[in-house]
């Protein structure tokens, strides 16, 4: 008879343990893997999108709108873009209303951009024909009278110029009752099939010593070509604000020149990585700059050059306010009653006060205070939940911008400091 060897049972039997050299294999490969995403990680080569060459310094300093929105006739008509000046950046405090958010219902504190925008007056309408080679425009019918700030636009000297500029185009609305004038505007509903309207900044009402107003074509989109080109007519030498183009809660487009930097080096241009403390004829470079073959540097290498004043356009603002100029409390909120301008104490640094109309976007926007901002209607349709979120402001900062900003009013300070020296010595 076979007795078969007894075998023990445990009720909590222990895994089998792998060889050392698997466990030394396995642990090499996790290193090797972790050293690479490490690299891969914190070891990059140049930063900066190519798309952009040439990184050039911009051909204009107003920025161009290259395309408008989408023409729908079954909306009503209305123009789709505006101009203004950046006055500066704040702060703002409100309840976020995303729903599905961490910070749901809580408290967050934004950075927003202030652009003062003053009344744009239409002086002109244009109208386009489609070709096989793109819109090319058929006419142009200007207003009768023209201020001095748009008709500075066309000298390069006005204080050596006569200052006739448009004063024979001018004769065209009083002889024969203006019958040129109506001829034109008739052939622009005949043929045409864009209508854009010739508008400018009034640059005087601005803090900015530049006399010369900034001239724009704005699309007219909505109804008939009839209702665009009477709708435009009906504009002529007219104020149009800022409230009548954009609301609030609505998706912007920034155009602008971006703020220039001059001649700069790869690692402030390109964020490529400085290069060891030892190393010869500098670090801050390319190490390398290609191969022996192709005997040429690509193009896509990283090289000193302009860096700034590049024309950019900054897509997706949320207008959170549109103020009104001739109101003294166009900073309160239902929460913060205080009666305060949007105006900081001491004014917005290198811009002055905000006196006009202005529209508070969210974030940072292109260029340097007192550039022309172009703003644009969106181009698409938003669904997303952030874009069609209700704005609703606690609070907006109006301390001064030099120094930690203890007080948001002049009465506030007055209040707290007493009466002061310089005080006694005005009386």
């Amino acid at each position: 008879m076979h007795h078969w060897p007894a075998r023990s049972f445990s009720l909590y039997p222990s895994r089998r343990q792998p060889r050392q050299p698997a466990i030394r294999a396995r642990q090499q490969r996790q290193t090797l893997q972790e050293v690479r995403q490490h690299i891969l990680s914190n070891h990059v080569s140049s930063q900066g999108s190519l798309a952009y060459l040439p990184r050039k310094r911009a051909a204009r300093h107003r920025g161009k709108v290259k395309s408008f929105p989408k023409d729908d006739a079954k909306k009503p008509v209305h123009l789709t873009a505006a101009m203004g000046y950046k006055a500066g950046m704040t702060t703002i405090v409100r309840d976020l209303d995303r729903p599905g958010a961490k910070a749901n219902k809580k408290e967050v504190v934004e950075a927003v951009s202030i652009i003062d925008t003053p009344p744009m007056i239409v002086v002109g309408l244009v109208g386009y024909i489609e070709t096989p080679r793109g819109l090319r425009s058929l006419t142009t019918v200007w207003a009768e009278h023209l201020s001095d700030e748009i008709r500075r636009r066309f000298y390069k000297n006005w204080y050596k110029s006569k200052k006739k500029a448009f004063t024979k185009y001018a004769k065209q609305h009083s002889e024969s009752s203006g019958a040129s004038i109506t001829r034109e505007i008739e052939r622009i509903k005949k043929y045409c099939t864009v209508v854009r309207v010739l508008a400018h900044t009034q640059i005087r009402k601005t803090p900015l010593t530049q006399k010369k107003a900034h001239l724009m074509e704005i699309q007219v989109n909505g109804g008939s070509i009839a209702d665009k080109v009477d709708f435009g007519y009906g504009l002529f030498e007219k104020p149009v604000t800022i409230d009548s183009i954009f609301e609030q809660n609505e998706m912007i487009d920034v155009i602008a020149v971006t703020t220039g930097h001059g001649y700069n080096g790869v690692t402030s241009r390109w964020g490529t990585k400085k290069l060891p403390r030892k190393t010869h004829k500098g670090l801050r470079k390319v190490a390398c700059i290609g191969a022996w073959h192709p005997s040429h540097v690509q193009w896509t290498v990283a090289r000193a050059g302009q860096m700034g004043y590049h024309h950019r356009t900054s897509v997706n603002h949320k207008v959170y306010r549109i103020g009104k100029g001739d109101a003294d409390d166009n900073a309160s909120t239902d929460v913060d009653v205080t009666k305060k301008t949007i105006t900081p104490l001491g004014g917005f640094v290198r811009y002055g006060e905000v006196k006009n109309d202005f529209v508070m976007v969210k974030g940072s926007i292109p260029g340097t205070k007192k550039r022309v901002m172009t703003l644009r209607k969106s181009m698409f349709t938003h669904t997303s939940r952030k874009a069609l979120e209700k704005i609703d402001l606690k609070w907006i900062d109006t301390s001064s911008e030099f120094g930690h900003g203890a007080f948001q009013t002049p009465a506030e300070k007055k209040q707290y400091q007493g009466t002061l020296k310089k005080d006694l010595a005005a009386q």
